[in-house]
């Protein structure tokens, strides 16, 4: 399987246009700030972009972040931007073509951005495989992944591999493909299906089975948004299995517990993420208002605690008396209709982040 997505992301694709699903999706969504730093990148990076939106997430300056299947670069680029010149940004990917044209512009981009020295570098190897890469236990802050570890044949090897290269508080915040069900092991054959970015995803339930396995003790589900498949060859071949694009997150913190529970704690966001100041969505069902105080599982105390964003709150209680189990809502996945785009006003209800897609 690592040939065949060679080729088709090396050879077989040559713009956004060639894709047969919306498995990835334009970038029409983007912020003003986001289209600006998108703008300083090179031409010929850009044209090497199938079509897949940005991972950006939160408070990343001064971070080091690496990109698992960076291919041309884009992405690496972009968060070379948020992260700024004391940062740092990896890349890694398998595909010669796609790295050569990252390769080709780094300092294009270092005088492009005014930094000294390049804060981007490109490795070519296998995301199951950061270990031969030289890539440290405990190294990175973030990782991010655009629609790439469904292309994987060893799922579990790569998130094994982020769990280990993460620093403690750490966290991967990525976009994938994922199933309503398990796929039938003769469409993973299909190399077609394969490429678009389908046949490969996991059933999103043993995704989460697999993240806890590797010691993501609590995924937490950011957005999702359905995948259509406007080819009616493989519509048919796919059958009655439906899939959606969704944004994940998963912190690599101590101490959490297989299930949200209570012990009266409690967190106040101070209003201090920048463009969050109003209110910051946390997950799908997360989301901190400006100097209002609310209930929290032990779990997401923890997590927030031991993160990068735990200055931009004030932290009240202990684990000293257990409450039972905390309410979660359950998650909510996109297999059928695109959710409506809600308002998001600054101190107005602000809507759950948009999945930066695939």
């Amino acid at each position: 399987m690592h040939n065949v997505v060679k080729d088709y992301y090396g050879n077989v694709l040559t713009g956004s246009e060639d894709l047969q699903t919306n498995a990835c999706c334009t970038d029409d969504d983007l912020s003003p700030r986001v289209k600006s730093i998108l703008s300083n990148i090179h031409d010929e990076v850009m044209a090497r972009y199938y079509g897949c939106g940005l991972v950006t997430p939160e408070l990343l300056t001064g971070c080091n972040v690496l990109d698992l299947g960076c291919g041309a670069g884009r992405d690496c680029y972009a968060i070379a931007q948020m992260v700024g010149e004391q940062g740092s940004v990896t890349g890694v990917d398998m595909t010669d073509e796609q790295l050569a044209v990252a390769d080709k512009h780094v300092e294009f981009h270092r005088e492009k951005f005014g930094y000294q020295q390049p804060n981007t570098r490109f490795l070519k190897g296998y995301i199951e495989k950061l270990d031969e890469l030289n890539i440290s236990d405990n190294s990175m802050d973030v990782v991010i992944s655009n629609c790439v570890i469904n292309l994987s044949p060893d799922k579990h090897a790569v998130l094994k591999e982020v769990f280990r290269i993460l620093k403690a508080g750490g966290e991967i915040y990525f976009s994938d493909v994922y199933a309503d069900k398990r796929v039938p092991a003769h469409l993973k054959d299909d190399p077609l299906l394969y490429g678009e970015c389908l046949s490969g995803a996991l059933y999103w339930n043993d995704f989460e089975n697999l993240a806890k396995a590797v010691g993501f003790i609590e995924p937490r589900l950011v957005s999702s948004r359905v995948i259509t498949v406007d080819n009616d060859e493989l519509a048919q071949k796919l059958g009655d299995i439906r899939f959606t694009s969704a944004t994940y997150r998963l912190f690599k913190a101590q101490e959490l517990e297989t299930s949200a529970q209570d012990y009266g704690q409690q967190v106040t966001y101070l209003g201090t993420i920048e463009e969050h100041e109003c209110k910051w969505h946390f997950d799908e069902n997360t989301a901190f208002s400006k100097g209002q105080t609310v209930s929290v599982s032990g779990n997401t105390w923890r997590t927030l605690k031991q993160s990068r964003f735990a200055k931009h709150f004030e932290f009240s209680g202990n684990f000293d008396k257990h409450q039972g189990l905390f309410d979660v809502k359950q998650h909510e996945f996109d297999f059928e209709i695109t959710k409506a785009e809600q308002s998001s006003g600054c101190c107005a209800p602000a809507p759950t982040a948009k999945s930066s897609c695939c």
